[in-house]
């Protein structure tokens, strides 16, 4: 929806949809886009239990992560919804799905085409602890199965190795918890940065928010389909 209107066409349209949001929903709808980053992006490779999935989506969320990529080789992605808490409604999900040969590959090529170092989160011995991991370029975030990990086309793709230091005689966590230590700790870090460095365009700005209106209104596409015959546009 919306594929051509210009930077302030969209703008009129924001200005159209805030009539029928709260000016509580337009002050918190603000605060989290100002906060939204696509510095860092996640990559689920074959998560197949929804409830983890769904946990990640809601981490992704909670910690401003604007895009995940969920590649579905073997195992199609659904959503929990008890877990997700309406987590998708306000992200940009990126789905490399069943039927379609090398997701891991193409994904993850084209994530680096678009300026992303490719990090898998694994146990190998010459991993980077989190700790230590830097967060000065644009990052991919990889995680894999619940039992196996990533792939091993993923691990051969990768820039770089994170591991979470353990101390325990257990070995690994729960992907959404995996998940959730790693955004907290690479977002703290991402927020000692200047704002500028992490925060979205504002072309990326104004194509979420109205996204997130249209998602938001009560009968949001039906809004949108009135302000087009109000312009006398094309709908789309």
């Amino acid at each position: 929806m919306l594929p051509d209107l210009t930077f302030d066409q969209k703008q009129d349209l924001v200005a159209y949809l805030y009539n029928f949001v709260t000016e509580h929903k337009r002050e918190r709808i603000r605060h989290v886009l100002a906060n939204r980053t696509r510095h860092l992006t996640v990559v689920l490779e074959n998560i197949y239990q929804p409830h983890n999935a769904s946990a990640v989506l809601r981490s992704c969320d909670c910690f401003g992560i604007q895009d995940v990529h969920i590649i579905e080789d073997e195992h199609e992605y659904r959503i929990n919804p008890d877990v997700a808490l309406g987590a998708s409604k306000w992200l940009t999900l990126h789905r490399h799905g069943r039927g379609h040969q090398h997701n891991t590959r193409t994904c993850l090529q084209t994530l680096r085409a678009n300026g992303y170092r490719i990090a898998a989160t694994t146990l190998r011995p010459d991993s980077i602890p989190l700790p230590e991991f830097q967060i000065d370029q644009k990052t991919a975030l990889c995680f894999g199965t619940e039992e196996l990990g990533l792939s091993q086309e993923a691990h051969d793709l990768a820039d770089v190795f994170v591991q979470i230091p353990m101390v325990g005689f257990t070995q690994s966590f729960n992907i959404s918890v995996s998940a959730a230590l790693t955004l907290y700790d690479l977002t703290n870090k991402l927020h000692t940065r200047p704002h500028h460095e992490w925060a979205l365009s504002a072309q990326e700005e104004i194509d979420i928010l109205t996204q997130w209106l249209i998602r938001t209104a009560t009968h949001g596409r039906v809004l949108v389909r009135h302000y087009y015959r109000q312009q006398n546009w094309p709908i789309p």
